[in-house]
């Protein structure tokens, strides 16, 4: 019997962002990946991908920056979707309809969270029932932070991020995310930054910090926000000005903390309350530093199939 779950013919996933509470950048590996220590934080702000049959391989992508995303087999949801038809011995084609509200190329894992979604969504449409297990392996082949959106909630990154392990966390959080304006930051020239200006240091393996470990336990943002930290915040700032200035105002404006998340170039400021993030949210909106502004709570769940499948 078909479950309420799931459709015979399309099957709908959604998957959260994710913001990097801590972010320890380590020595590059043989892989070419750096070795990570992240604090990851799921936040309610979903990506949708709809899995339907279909004669041939293909994708669609609507709603926020949508034309920046491609549709070929460069995105990491069809890249998702093959990988798990291949493990499963080979399966029809389907069709992702991706539905985005997660910013493009802001440092909040869109592309890992339609990716995330893909693997639920395909997996449940193919009726594969790989554990969560079999989906991390998978899902780390794919991209280091997609076996975290699996799981969501907050957790620890390690590895080059893929590796995940869940934090003990009280608490809700109350976040503003400012997306600046342009093409975003390409990933690997933040790290080639970094690489630069870190050139000739000493760089050991990172940890988490006891202080954020913590600050978690107690659930109080007012902990929390002394602590939060990127080591690849320089290097967005020193590439994206405009980050810089962002942060200044949300700290004048009474943010708790404001720091970028991942790679940039998105800002995630930390408030202590409902209000006191509307109230941010409104004076950067006025003030004319900030025009684009997502508000969300933490932790969220990971990503998960709908009741029902809705194409789009």
């Amino acid at each position: 019997m078909t479950s309420a779950l799931e459709s015979p013919d399309a099957v709908t996933a959604r998957a959260p962002a994710k913001v990097n509470l801590e972010l320890f950048v380590g020595p590059l590996r043989e892989d070419g990946f750096h070795s990570l220590s992240t604090v990851y934080q799921a936040v309610g702000i979903h990506d949708e991908v709809t899995a339907a049959r279909a004669d041939e391989w293909g994708c669609t992508v609507s709603g926020r920056d949508a034309e920046r995303v491609p549709t070929n087999d460069s995105n990491l949801a069809i890249q998702a979707a093959r990988a798990l038809a291949e493990r499963t011995g080979g399966q029809d084609p389907v069709h992702l309809s991706i539905h985005k509200e997660i910013p493009v190329a802001g440092g909040m894992a869109g592309g890992s969270a339609d990716a995330a979604a893909a693997l639920l969504a395909c997996n449940a449409l193919w009726e594969t029932d790989l554990s969560r297990e079999d989906l991390d392996a998978i899902a780390a082949d794919i991209g280091s932070d997609v076996p975290f959106l699996l799981h969501g909630g907050t957790a620890v990154g390690s590895g080059r991020g893929e590796l995940v392990t869940a934090v003990l966390a009280k608490g809700r959080y109350h976040w503003v995310f400012v997306p600046c304006t342009g093409s975003g930051l390409s990933t690997p020239t933040v790290y080639e930054a970094f690489d630069a200006r870190t050139a000739g240091s000493e760089i050991t393996d990172p940890v988490p910090s006891a202080a954020l470990m913590s600050a978690l336990r107690t659930g109080d943002p007012l902990e929390l926000a002394p602590v939060l930290d990127n080591d690849l915040q320089p290097d967005a700032v020193g590439l994206q000005p405009q980050i810089g200035e962002i942060i200044e105002a949300a700290m004048g404006f009474g943010a708790l903390a404001a720091i970028v998340s991942g790679s940039g170039p998105t800002v995630a400021i930390l408030a202590g309350s409902t209000e006191g993030a509307i109230d941010v949210a409104v004076a950067l909106t006025a003030s004319g530093v900030a025009g684009d502004i997502l508000r969300a709570t933490g932790p969220v769940h990971g990503a998960h199939v709908l009741p029902t499948a809705r194409l789009l």
